[in-house]
């Protein structure tokens, strides 16, 4: 199965921003709903953004809502997640993944220092 890749992730100041990428690994990105997702040390994973299959429509989680922005560039092959306000409770490992599923990548580390 297609696995996708994430890119963009990095230390910063609270406040700062960062501009996640998620693409599929040598393959085009399937047209299907993706979301990013997080996971911070001992903690279960979420979603935190989605976009559907041809960008007209997101959800994002009230932590991130207003903060964060979801969208993809289908020409390109790519995903993207636009971080700014940044606070340490965003610091987390990010995943991009299809909503119906599918394998997991490495992830891309977010750390948010005050």
């Amino acid at each position: 199965q297609v696995r996708l890749v994430e890119s963009g992730g990095g230390l910063v100041q609270t406040g700062g921003s960062l501009r996640l990428s998620c693409a599929a690994s040598g393959r085009t990105l399937a047209i299907r709903a993706i979301g990013w997702y997080r996971q911070p040390p001992g903690q279960q994973r979420e979603m935190v953004a989605s976009v559907c299959d041809n960008g007209g429509s997101t959800y994002y989680a009230d932590s991130v809502k207003g903060r964060f922005t979801i969208s993809r560039d289908n020409a390109k092959n790519t995903v993207y997640l636009q971080m700014n306000s940044l606070k340490a409770a965003d610091s987390a490992v990010y995943y991009c993944n299809y909503v119906s599923g599918g394998s997991w990548g490495q992830g891309t580390q977010v750390t948010v220092s005050s």
